[in-house]
């Protein structure tokens, strides 16, 4: 694995961002970033293959002239309002009294024989807890003695039709894509710590098109969603309230918005560029908060709301991680502790080296985490290789079904090797 090449390509609403790594021994190190903007996409889904393709391409190629290597294989994000989130169990018998890795495959295989509809496909199963007999509540169970494995997991589903046009996209451009995951679960790996993930957390990724919504419990993932809202709706508020054109509407609320209107002075002002040839005028601040925070409050409402849905909302000792361009906002994390009732951090990408400064902020989280993902499987792969390796390599048992040929005794090697012969064929 060491020098391994590991790229993430984030195909998000408002921008597509490729990541480029290299695996090491103690981790992973950013070597390229690419990202430009990106209109193929509406709402997490591609509206436009033309646009999402060309996209794509000048990310891919800024990331790798960066790095420095040629980019043949990503792992992309996937996101969007068609994700679903449910619970299931699997069962398989300890084949030699240890838990091997072929075991828990086979558990987890069984936990994804479901009903599915046939416009639609599994993307993830994410093992919550294990079971050895009568023990629950294990999270690694490879190596334990027991007779009986049992797995619970939370399937992912996507539409197919959603997951197939992104690979598309990505195939017209010459890329392989290695695999799909869904985006919130990269946000995670990229922002999360272990001990956040064992008492309970929240992870809300704010995007342009979408609000993905991932809850940890006791280590494993319980639940994952996705709202129709983001980013976009704001700048969308900002553009009518303030009649002025969405580029500058998008600008403004990089700028100078605020999420919490009580945090703006009432002698700051902003100039807000006009619409069909109208010259821009002076208009205070304020007023560009105030079309801000009741979008702001209307997402966030809709978050704790879902969260409640669950039933797992007691269970989130470590509040929430908020990742995405859109949480950037000043007064984002203020106004969230008070509507979800719960502590709030901003998440930033974690445990990476390299040129860190170019991915260290909310927007990159996803694709990070995309390289983590990456990471992960071709180190998964490479021990089921070696796994398989060692099992080829053990001596064949004898066959008993099979007649055993034994040569007989040469003539010249005396009556000792005679009599053992005879006891050879009376034995079989």
């Amino acid at each position: 694995m060491e020098g391994e090449i590991v790229v993430g390509l984030d195909v998000g609403t408002t921008k597509v961002a490729a990541v480029v790594g290299e695996i090491n021994e103690d981790g992973i190190t950013i070597l390229g970033v690419g990202s430009v903007p990106c209109k193929g996409l509406k709402k997490g889904i591609v509206s436009n293959i033309d646009w999402t393709t060309r996209a794509i391409k000048d990310a891919v190629e800024a990331a790798q002239t960066m790095a420095g290597v040629e980019i043949r294989t990503v792992y992309a994000g996937v996101a969007g309002q068609h994700i679903r989130s449910q619970s299931s169990d699997g069962v398989a018998a300890i084949a030699g009294g240890e838990v091997t890795r072929a075991d828990v495959e086979r558990a987890l295989e069984g936990a994804r024989a479901i009903p599915v509809d046939a416009d639609r496909q599994i993307l993830h199963v994410l093992p919550r807890e294990y079971i050895v007999d009568a023990q629950d509540g294990i999270r690694d169970p490879i190596g334990m003695s027991g007779v009986r494995l049992g797995a619970k997991v939370n399937l992912i589903t996507a539409a197919t039709n959603a997951v197939q046009n992104v690979i598309r996209c990505a195939e017209r451009c010459g890329l392989t894509v290695a695999d799909v995951v869904l985006e919130p679960v990269a946000s995670a790996e990229a922002v999360l710590c272990e001990d956040e993930k064992e008492i309970g957390v929240a992870v809300v990724d704010i995007g342009g098109g979408t609000t993905d919504i991932l809850l940890y419990v006791d280590g494993g993932i319980a639940h994952a969603s996705v709202l129709p809202v983001g980013g976009n709706n704001i700048t969308s508020d900002i553009a009518a309230g303030l009649r002025t054109p969405m580029a500058e509407a998008d600008r403004l609320k990089r700028l100078a918005g605020c999420a919490l209107g009580r945090m703006v002075g009432d002698d700051e002002e902003i100039e807000v560029p006009g619409v069909g040839g109208h010259p821009p005028r002076r208009a205070p601040r304020r007023v560009l908060s105030d079309i801000i925070e009741p979008r702001v409050e209307e997402i966030f409402a809709a978050v704790r709301k879902r969260i409640e849905d669950t039933g797992l909302l007691d269970q989130l000792s470590a509040g929430v991680v908020l990742t995405g361009g859109s949480v950037l906002l000043e007064g984002t994390s203020e106004l969230a502790e008070e509507i979800l009732g719960m502590p709030v951090r901003i998440g930033f990408p974690t445990a990476v080296k390299g040129i860190t400064q170019l991915v260290n902020g909310p927007h990159y989280a996803t694709g990070v985490g995309l390289l983590k993902f990456g990471a992960q499987a071709m180190r998964d792969a490479a021990a089921r290789d070696g796994a398989r390796t060692q099992s080829q390599t053990r001596i064949k048992p004898i066959d008993t079904r099979q007649p055993i040929t034994v040569a007989p005794p040469a003539a010249d090697e005396g009556p000792k090797s005679s009599k053992i012969w005879d006891w050879i064929k009376a034995a079989f």
